[in-house]
């Protein structure tokens, strides 16, 4: 195979050396984590943490460190008077997250919590057990340490409606300075536009080099009709080079941004393979007071004079609140735990839905030179090459369903994803294990093309806004038992018609005379459980989004943002958790609904915008 790729998948193999990553071996999370703490290719940089150093009190305890969290510590500590607790379940990140293109074997690593959403009957059937990957970082970052590195803030509409929905301070011309606040371009022309900053921590970059492929997919789209925009300006209606966060070729996580450059501060205290196991409530006065956490087989309290915030993700926030007595008092009462406060914590999931399955095939090897030399792994260390495109990924383009106009003429509905290569480059390594693709499926459709020299792409596609929505629960008081996760994907039938548009405009994409340069044909061995049905026809995509599409990370919405007169709320507009005081939550699971984006920026705007909340609040105090 390409000599670089092979030398990357030979440190893989090495990462993953003492067993099979499957998940129906019942010991495979414990393998996993065992490889990866005998990764010796990269060893862990435990340097920068102090990993027993806390006080019996801090001003704010920072209970999980996402991405928003990370940046929301970041600002806290600007006071010097004001001590900082973050603690982590996870630990610091290794160098091997910061190879961009490796991105999609994070998740076998015990950076990633390793959950599978519960069985679905209309969704994920292709999938091992009907069951969903759904990854989740586990690190100082978050998921930011795992995630594909796509910088998107989304469309304007997403955060007016937010506003219009009676969330004061969330509208667009709002929380835009807070997106260029963390924000360091260095995205060409954009760069100096005045929707983006140079100056900030977060590095938001195209990438250095190219491939042939996604110059034809830019044309082609502008011959479809649609222009070359900024997509992280006023308006992404468009087609785009990706943007990423990604730092002279390497991951630059919110750790890396945020946290990193902070370690010196003596009021900054972070504990990582920590686990927060409770919120300390006064029960009476319904005052959050501190955190109960598990380190070592021991639990410790520790107290908060100021704040307690949760950054533990769209999983874990509702998790912890549920078992501190803050949640569905019916639920509660099940569980055994005393109600707090009756709140729909858990509800209200969104997620995007995405299919990976329009593989193109071309008689050309265009792209062979490129991913083929051994110096492309050299390049690396300067910053350029195949091993900095983040998870492979090149272009997007966004585009609108005519039909759909639910959130506006000029939002869009699917984001197209442009990928230079196939999921056969790793012989299914990635797709069966890591995406949960049953082997059968793998073996028939395609490992014949291992043996192939010629190019080979991938458009993924990737559903904004569905009508479908899930729901987050815990199955017991154990605080150490996973989270259910009910993604109910693909519910609404109006879903997939939305992924079936997707499918016909890319199919007239690649017949466009920039990809029929290249003899771009659809890889054409039908889905075996779909084969019945004519190829290519619309019930055949129908068949293949039923049992192939599946959740891309993006889950939002379990901790509902809203005013107290919104039943579907878990916080208000400043991020307090309703009828508890002192307790706030800052990440995206405060999100209403699916944004046009991907989350990532939008969960470190949101750690931004909670710093300015605090800081006003606690000006004078």
């Amino acid at each position: 195979m390409k000599s670089e790729i092979t030398l990357l998948l030979l440190t893989i193999g090495l990462y993953f050396r003492n067993g099979n990553c499957l998940e129906n071996n019942t010991n495979s999370r414990e393998r996993r984590q065992v490889a990866s703490e005998n990764l010796f290719l990269f060893g862990l940089d435990r340097s920068h943490v102090e990993e027993n150093r806390y006080y019996n009190q801090y001003d704010f305890i920072i209970a999980g460190s996402g991405p928003g969290g990370c940046a929301l510590a970041n600002r806290l500590t600007e006071n010097p008077n004001w001590r900082v607790l973050i603690i982590e379940a996870g630990d610091v990140e290794t160098p091997f997250q910061s190879i961009p293109v490796a991105a999609p074997y994070l998740v076998f690593s015990k950076y990633n919590w390793g959950y599978a959403a519960e069985p679905q009957k209309n969704a994920c059937t292709g999938r091992q057990g009907s069951r969903c990957a759904t990854p989740r970082g586990k690190a100082l970052g978050g998921s930011s340490v795992i995630n594909f590195m796509m910088h998107t803030r989304g469309n304007p509409r997403d955060f007016d409606r937010w506003a219009e929905a009676g969330n004061y301070g969330w509208s667009y011309n709002e929380v835009l300075p807070y997106f260029m606040k963390s924000e360091k371009a260095s995205i060409g022309k954009y760069s100096y536009s005045p929707f983006h900053n140079k100056n900030g921590p977060w590095s938001v970059s195209f990438n250095k080099d190219r491939t042939p492929f996604v110059e034809a997919f830019m044309v082609a789209n502008k011959m479809m009709g649609m222009q070359e925009v900024d997509y992280n300006s006023d308006q992404n209606m468009g087609v785009s080079y990706v943007q990423s966060n990604v730092l002279n070729g390497q991951r630059h996580s919110a750790y890396k941004a945020f946290l990193e450059p902070i370690l010196h501060r003596p009021n900054l205290h972070i504990l990582v393979n920590t686990r927060v196991t409770k919120i300390l409530i006064d029960p009476t006065t319904k005052n959050a007071y501190g955190v109960r956490f598990r380190r070592n087989d021991k639990n410790f309290n520790v107290i908060a004079k100021r704040e307690v915030i949760l950054s533990s993700g769209t999983f874990h926030t509702p998790q912890l609140l549920t078992l501190s007595g803050i949640g569905k008092k019916e639920s509660l009462e099940q569980l055994g735990i005393p109600v707090i406060k009756d709140l729909p914590v858990g509800d209200n999931m969104h997620d995007h839905v995405a299919l990976a399955e329009l593989t193109f095939v071309t008689n050309k090897t265009l792209n062979f030179p490129f991913m083929t030399y051994l110096n492309n792994f050299f390049q690396f260390f300067s910053g350029r090459g195949l091993m900095t495109l983040p998870s492979g990924v090149e272009g997007f383009s966004f585009i609108k369903v005519p039909t759909n106009n639910s959130f506006g003429p000029n939002v869009p509905d699917i984001e197209l994803i442009f990928i230079p290569g196939g999921v056969h480059f790793d012989r299914g390594f990635g797709i069966v294990n890591g995406g949960r693709m049953q082997r059968e499926i793998y073996d028939r459709v395609y490992k014949p093309m291992e043996g192939t020299r010629k190019d080979i792409f991938m458009i993924s596609l990737m559903m904004f806004h569905p009508k479908s929505t899930g729901r987050v629960r815990i199955p017991s008081a154990n605080p150490l038992d996973d989270p259910k996760i009910y993604e109910n994907l693909l519910d609404d039938p109006e879903d997939v018609e939305t992924i079936l548009y997707g499918i016909k405009y890319v199919l007239k994409l690649i017949q466009q005379e920039p990809f029929q340069r290249f003899g771009t044909r659809l890889h054409s061995i039908p889905l075996p459980q779909c084969a019945y049905l004519h190829f290519a026809s619309d019930n055949y995509w129908r068949c293949v989004i039923r049992m192939m599409a599946f959740s891309i990370q993006h889950q939002v919405g379990t901790s509902k943002m809203g005013p107290i007169t919104d039943p579907t709320a878990v916080v208000d507009p400043e991020l307090k958790v309703h009828g508890v005081s002192r307790l706030r939550v800052v990440d995206t699971s405060i999100v209403p609904e699916s944004p046009t984006a991907h989350t990532n920026a939008i969960s470190v705007m949101i750690g931004e915008k909670a710093a300015d909340l605090i800081k006003r609040d606690w000006a004078n105090q």
